[in-house]
């Protein structure tokens, strides 16, 4: 399957595993609390390292990672019971801790990052595709 993102074409293939058949994409955006610009210089450098580490531990794949000074894109592809909220919740729990124990500078936030994020899932399945899906389950 051929999804678009950041003017980029990823040709994704559907993971199988014993009992599942899926693809996963999610497009997450997060900010520095105060959108404030610290993810600068070695403190980018350090989160890139930092959450390419977290995709790997879980088997996730990172397609995509573009760190602004004042705020981050992931695109990733994860596994059906993994939520948005859970993939942010491990990286932005493990580079706040990391991160605000290195550099000095971020201890003066009250937090690293916000609450908030945004996420929106990836693909392109017609309808037309779902229908010919469902017609040829009922000949099974």
């Amino acid at each position: 399957m051929n999804v678009g993102y950041n003017n980029k074409t990823y040709n994704l293939h559907y993971q199988r595993d014993e009992h599942r058949v899926h693809l996963v994409v999610y497009h997450l955006v997060w900010c520095p609390k105060r959108r404030k610009a610290v993810l600068t210089g070695a403190i980018a450098q350090e989160c890139r390292i930092l959450i390419e580490a977290v995709c790997a531990e879980q088997g996730w794949s990172l397609l995509e990672l573009a760190i602004q000074p004042d705020h981050i894109h992931l695109f990733v592809q994860v596994f059906p019971s993994t939520s948005a909220a859970d993939v942010l919740k491990l990286v932005k729990g493990r580079t706040s801790r990391e991160l605000r124990q290195k550099y000095a500078v971020l201890q003066k936030l009250p937090s690293l990052w916000t609450r908030s994020y945004f996420v929106s899932t990836a693909g392109r399945v017609s309808q037309e595709t779902i229908q010919r899906y469902l017609e040829a389950q009922k000949g099974m």
